[in-house]
């Protein structure tokens, strides 16, 4: 029975709707709220503030029960989720149960989620390098992908409107393949991380270790002062929630501004079973939501929708949103909706030590790393692989090896535990995968979730093209930390199954031809214009860089039109 009150429509109707309240849909709301529209934003989750909601942002390892590890029992309950970077003690809230959400893998896929208001913006990596026009252009050029119906130099502003709204910390470094921005000043390297970036610069012309870009306030602007958030602290202990709003997330920074404007209503508890579609008028109407609680329903009803419930989620309201006009799926004509799924490959790592830097350290918790701009496959294909790899990097120093510490008791011990041991350098890979149409997902025909909707089957997996790749980027790095004299060198390739990444992409990609894609280039529906797509689910190819960015510039991009289109 649906949920419709003797008010009849009106109670539920705005102006427009947005299904999800992380990275994309915060800025939707944002910037729909900006342009006079009352927007409903509905999240399936609990409902999150900033700093009210953040119980364990400010405490100590010895505040936590089991000093920020998992019970016995819990680990075994949550196999999935206890994977995930980040996840712990302090940071649990913030992460579903594996069992609050299940799915079907034919193919091992780690689906990392976290439903509540702010989504994964509260746990994001917060790397916020600019696609370059390589990754735009290479999946055409190539032949591993359609060709995206935009370039670089139509998202460049949209970067920038985000970039000085969030805060962004780099350096303009002129690297075609990682584009500059408008940013805030970086952290500094450690003296290990400089060893290495000079090695590079000496050994390898073409290649460039530089400052990655990060969603970290490191020197406040007014705007970012407005919004209420301060310099980042360098706790490192971002994903527990930043009490400083010192790094972006939707609950610091875009739900509270679209709330000063007094057009946003927020519904946490709010399930989206599916998008309600018109056949008379020929676009979609509203939203049938399901209360995660009382699992009763209620349609709400919007001139524009747009979808932003992370890659895989849009995927399944879309694949389920069905009428006689869209048997398999809003805007499915093609039978494509669900297909192309891809994801970052982040596989392979090598580390070393470092000698002759033992009277150096640092100071502060960085929460940023170095990176190494890709520089495979640029200008053309140059490996047996098509594709290319953004690399992290960083160095740290361990606590002393127990074994050298010859005191045993008393204040020489203690004084001997805080001189810290020998330095560390590690290299870790973001790899392009190739989006494909028999990595897809699909609605089960006979199973269902409690909010009585189709559980999602995952067929997603690696290739030969990612095998090769993991083999270049282990002897390309491995080369490149004994050139900066690194010793003891290992690689690692730690065959972790798609997901885990949490960049999982596609599944309703943009393009030009209705035939090959699901959305245009303003990611608007091709059948059904009233809808956008703007999180993960709309990339027609993976590139090498964090999507993150992409998806806040691509929905800023999306309202602006959309808006246009109302006005007329």
């Amino acid at each position: 029975m649906i949920n419709i009150d003797s008010n009849g429509k009106a109670k539920n109707t705005f102006d427009a709707i947005v299904i999800g309240s992380g990275i994309s849909g915060g800025w939707a709301a944002k910037e729909l709220c900006g342009h006079g529209l009352q927007t409903l934003v509905l999240e399936r989750g609990r409902n999150v503030e900033h700093n009210k909601d953040y119980p364990t942002a400010t405490k100590a390892p010895w505040e936590f029960t089991h000093r920020g590890q998992m019970t016995k029992q819990f680990l075994q309950e949550n196999p999935l989720i206890s994977k995930a970077a980040g996840f712990g003690e302090d940071t649990a809230h913030f992460f579903i149960k594996d069992k609050d959400h299940p799915y079907i893998q034919e193919k091992p896929f780690d689906w990392i989620r976290g439903y509540q208001v702010g989504g994964k913006s509260l746990t994001w990596g917060r790397a916020c390098q600019r696609w370059s026009q390589y990754e735009f252009t290479a999946p055409q050029r190539y032949g591993y992908g359609i060709g995206w119906p935009i370039g670089y130099d139509d998202v460049a502003p949209w970067y920038t409107h985000v970039e000085e709204f969030i805060g962004v910390c780099g350096t303009r470094d002129g690297i075609a393949a990682m584009p500059d921005g408008s940013f805030l000043p970086p952290f500094e390297f450690n003296c290990a991380e400089a060893q290495v970036q000079k090695a590079i610069q000496q050994h390898y012309p073409d290649r460039h270790l530089v400052h990655a870009r990060w969603a970290h306030i490191t020197e406040p602007k007014p705007i970012h002062l407005e919004q209420g958030r301060v310099k980042c602290q360098a706790r490192n202990l971002c994903m527990r929630g930043c009490p400083f709003g010192g790094y972006f997330s939707s609950v610091s920074s875009t739900l509270p501004w679209a709330k000063k404007t007094g057009r946003l209503t927020i519904r946490p508890f709010s399930v989206v079973h599916s998008i309600i579609y018109d056949e008379q008028k020929q676009k979609a109407i509203g939203v049938r939501v399901i209360d995660a609680n009382t699992h009763a329903a209620t349609d709400y009803f919007a001139q524009v929708i747009f979808v932003n419930a992370s890659a895989l989620n849009s995927t399944l309201i879309l694949l389920n949103s069905t009428s006689s006009r869209f048997p398999n799926g809003l805007g499915n004509d093609n039978g494509l909706l669900g297909h192309y799924v891809a994801f970052h490959n982040y596989r392979a790592s090598v580390n070393g030590t470092l000698d002759g830097l033992d009277d150096r350290y640092y100071f502060g918790r960085n929460p940023t790393e170095p990176i190494i701009a890709n520089y495979r496959n640029l200008e053309k294909q140059d490996t047996d692989y098509v594709g290319g790899f953004t690399t992290f990097m960083g160095a740290y120093r361990q606590r002393l090896d127990d074994s050298r510490i010859t005191e045993t008791i008393g204040a020489a011990y203690k004084e001997a535990l805080t001189e810290p041991g020998g330095w560390h350098v590690y290299m870790y890979m973001q790899g392009e995968t190739i989006p494909k149409a028999s990595n897809h997902v699909r609605l089960s025909k006979d199973q269902k979730d409690q909010w009585g909707i189709p559980l999602l089957v995952m067929n997603v997996g690696y290739d030969d093209n990612d095998e090769k790749m993991i083999k270049d980027f282990l002897a390309q790095s491995t080369a490149m930390l004994e050139k900066a004299g690194c010793k003891n060198i290992q690689q690692s390739d730690n065959h972790q199954a798609p997901g885990l990444d949490i960049h999982e992409m596609g599944g309703c990609r943009m393009g030009s031809d209705p035939k090959t894609s699901l959305l245009n280039e303003w990611n608007q529906l091709h059948h059904c214009k009233n809808v956008f797509v703007t999180d993960g689910a709309c990339m027609a190819s993976t590139g090498n860089q964090s999507p993150s960015l992409l998806y806040m510039a691509l929905t800023a991009r999306a309202v602006d039109h959309a808006v246009g289109q109302l006005k007329k």
